[in-house]
């Protein structure tokens, strides 16, 4: 299996509001950078966006590094809460319902497909490729409140 590393961010201005998201896909000397949004989201959905999009490039199954500043993401899985939500029907263990259920579903399934390891890091904190993703998503969704 290919060795990739993967750093991911998400950003909204206003919670709801328009919100970015980027990545850092490594592989070998290859980089590559890949970024989106939308006009009306939250922070989670643009976490969780970034984390399936950089996945969904992969063409492959492959070893996964993914390091993200959500614990949002990260305690999810790595907790096993969505796992639980899932099984029961996307209900918390509060007797909420899940939220992002769309986003969860797709990402489910691509964490399946490859062998992933997830690292959290402090947000804001100075880890060069975190505040990359940082500038990505949020230049994404400024570029969207220029258009309005």
């Amino acid at each position: 299996m290919k060795k990739v590393k993967i750093y991911t961010d998400g950003a909204c201005s206003g919670n709801p509001g328009p919100g970015g998201w980027g990545a850092v896909l490594r592989f070998g000397g290859h980089e590559k950078e890949i970024s989106g949004g939308d006009a009306d989201t939250t922070n989670n959905r643009m976490e969780l966006t970034a984390v399936i999009e950089a996945l969904s490039a992969l063409k492959e199954p492959c070893e996964v590094e993914l390091v993200s500043d959500s614990r949002y993401v990260i305690d999810s899985i790595e907790k096993g809460w969505v796992f639980n939500w899932k099984k029961n029907g996307w209900i918390k263990s509060n007797k909420e319902p899940a939220l992002n259920v769309d986003l969860w579903e797709k990402l489910l399934p691509l964490i399946d497909k490859h062998d992933v390891k997830y690292v959290w890091i402090k947000g804001h904190a100075g880890h060069a490729e975190n505040e990359r993703c940082d500038k990505m998503a949020v230049q994404y969704y400024q570029n969207l409140k220029r258009e309005e």
